[in-house]
């Protein structure tokens, strides 16, 4: 090898060793007496309603509330039922009645 090919070798093997040294690493910061910011939240009143309703239909204790839509009319709130979180559809009033209980897994298929 030529000088020059050393040189050149050296300086940049200087520089990647050079670049090693330096943290690159960001640091988050972690406050452990506020809330995370996805803090789960209780079901709302008509989540609740829906819950007790499909595990009164389906005789299985173990319903998840998976989401819901406000309307003045209703709230759809979609359950998930047993460990695999079969879904089903309710319909809550302001009333705190419930109406549509209904799975929306293809039975017939089953």
């Amino acid at each position: 090898m030529n000088i020059k090919w050393k040189t050149m070798l050296l300086i940049t093997a200087g520089a990647a060793i050079a670049g090693c040294s330096q943290s690159s690493y960001s640091r988050q910061e972690v406050s452990l007496t506020q809330p995370p910011s996805e803090a789960i939240q209780a079901p709302s009143a008509a989540e609740q309603a829906c819950l007790a309703a499909v595990s009164n239909q389906t005789n299985i204790n173990d319903v998840v509330a998976l989401s819901s839509e406000f309307s003045e009319a209703g709230t759809i709130v979609r359950v998930g039922v047993g460990p695999q979180r079969a879904p089903w559809n309710c319909i809550a009033y302001s009333d705190g009645s419930t109406a549509e209980i209904r799975s929306l897994t293809n039975e017939g298929a089953l």
